[in-house]
């Protein structure tokens, strides 16, 4: 078979003798005109979609009110009174559709228990409750008491009341027998003060209910009092032996246009104050001649210290850091060194030295908020002050190698000096290419080893 082609088209002369190939052109497409049937379904989803979310948006508003108006009885209901109740309405349904007649025994048993509990519900006090703690800061260790004064200031005697007091994570239950009216009484309580932390105590409910436990009215007399454990600190000398020294008149090497310290002489410069040019200079050399000074500062103590779990070894050597930051800040304070001591969640007030151990017992440890020393370091004192001594406190997993980092974020005349606190070990001084590490295994060495650091 022989295959037939087409004659070949010939190709257009081009403008200068030469011939080109010529391509067929596309017809054009006519837009696509959109279904009238798709746009009303469109509008038909959209209005079904708004409608839903409007009823979703009224009914849980609807709900909202349902569940606000019946608080004041769904409070009552415990959770293990919820249990019971669930259980009867199951019973109930069970002995309906399979007339299983000893579920519905077990559910009237179940429901008369709630409405047995009912009558333990009511009742009205009028009380008067003062809680106070003697002292309100203690060193951890040392003794705190606490007492509750309950006072009746109804015009008729009261009944017998069950009060539960909430003091630190535990719950103490006292019993208020009848009081007539005017009358008071008096509890006695121990607050556990072993460990550093911020005791609350309160507040004082009293609480109605059954012995069950089924259906449990509480109603709040007082607010939270707050016990303050502080850390053991130790009494360091002042200025902790010439190392956080007041540098008010210590000359730098920096210059600067504006002080007390004069250094040099240099030509007048446009923008120069005019009070600081040398006259008689000037005169002598026939140009204008101004003065230079070298930098008198104040010293600036800054304490970094971290609360990462990772960076200590046990819960005593995390104390033992705390520690080591309290009795060094106290001192300072005292001394009147300007002082920032920081940590992950938060800085730590300088103010005063109660104010300090105060937020000492609110520190925590944290896991997780910077990568390593140096980047706390770096993100936590770069609003602060340029410092002039800086006190690193870690634990003993902290690497030497990561104190030796977190000291490349401040200036070359800066001094720092490293804290590990590892407990039991032997107090020592050590210098780690240039950098100060002091090592302390229990807080009653500090004032000893301090008198012995030179950075």
């Amino acid at each position: 078979m022989t295959r037939s082609t087409a004659p070949e088209r010939p190709a257009a002369p081009s403008r200068g003798g030469m011939t080109s190939t010529a391509t067929p052109e596309r017809p054009e497409t006519a837009p696509r005109v959109p279904s009238q049937t798709a746009i009303a379904l469109r509008g038909l989803w959209r209005s079904i979609v708004g409608g839903l979310r409007n009823a979703v948006r009224l009914s849980g508003q609807a709900l909202g009110r349902v569940f606000g108006f019946a608080a004041p009885v769904t409070s009552v209901i415990s959770p293990l009174g919820w249990i019971v109740l669930a259980g009867a309405v199951v019973a109930f349904a069970l002995s309906r559709v399979f007339g299983w007649i000893e579920f519905g025994f077990v559910g009237a048993t179940l429901a008369a228990a709630l409405l047995v509990a009912v009558a333990f519900v009511f009742g009205r006090a009028n009380f008067s409750v003062h809680i106070e703690l003697n002292p309100h800061r203690v060193v951890a260790g040392e003794r705190a008491l606490g007492r509750m004064l309950v006072t009746n200031i109804a015009a008729k005697p009261s009944i017998p009341s069950r009060m539960e007091l909430p003091v630190g994570g535990a719950v103490a239950e006292f019993v208020v027998p009848v009081l007539a009216p005017g009358a008071e009484h008096d509890e006695l309580f121990a607050v556990p003060t072993h460990r550093r932390a911020v005791i609350v105590a309160g507040p004082a409910i009293t609480v109605r209910g059954d012995q069950l436990g089924l259906l449990r009215r509480t109603v709040k007399w007082t607010d939270e009092v707050e016990l303050f454990v502080h850390p053991v600190t130790a009494r360091l000398a002042p200025s902790a032996s010439g190392l956080v020294r007041d540098l008010e008149g210590e000359v730098t090497k920096t210059i600067t246009n504006d002080d007390i310290s004069f250094h040099a002489l240099r030509s007048y410069e446009p923008g120069d104050a005019l009070r600081n040019v040398h006259w008689r200079t000037s005169a002598r050399t026939g140009q204008l001649m101004v003065r230079q000074f070298e930098e008198t500062r104040r010293s600036q103590l800054t304490i970094v210290h971290t609360t990462d779990r990772d960076a200590y070894a046990s819960e005593d050597e995390f104390e033992l850091a705390i520690s080591i930051t309290a009795s060094i800040g106290v001192q300072v304070v005292r001394d009147g060194t300007r002082m920032s001591i920081v940590s992950e969640r938060m800085p730590l007030s300088t103010a005063t030295p109660t104010s300090l151990l105060d937020d000492t017992s609110r520190l925590v440890e944290t896991s997780g908020d910077h990568a390593n020393l140096r980047d706390f370091a770096r993100d936590a004192t770069k609003r602060l002050p340029p410092p002039s001594v800086v006190m690193i406190v870690g634990g003993s997993q902290v690497p030497l190698a990561d104190f030796r980092a977190a000291e490349t974020v401040f200036g070359l005349d800066t001094q720092t000096i490293g804290f590990r606190a590892e407990f039991g070990a032997a107090s020592r001084i050590a210098k780690v290419s240039g950098l100060t590490v002091v090592t302390i295994g229990a807080i009653g060495d500090l004032p000893r080893v301090m008198r012995r650091v030179r950075p």
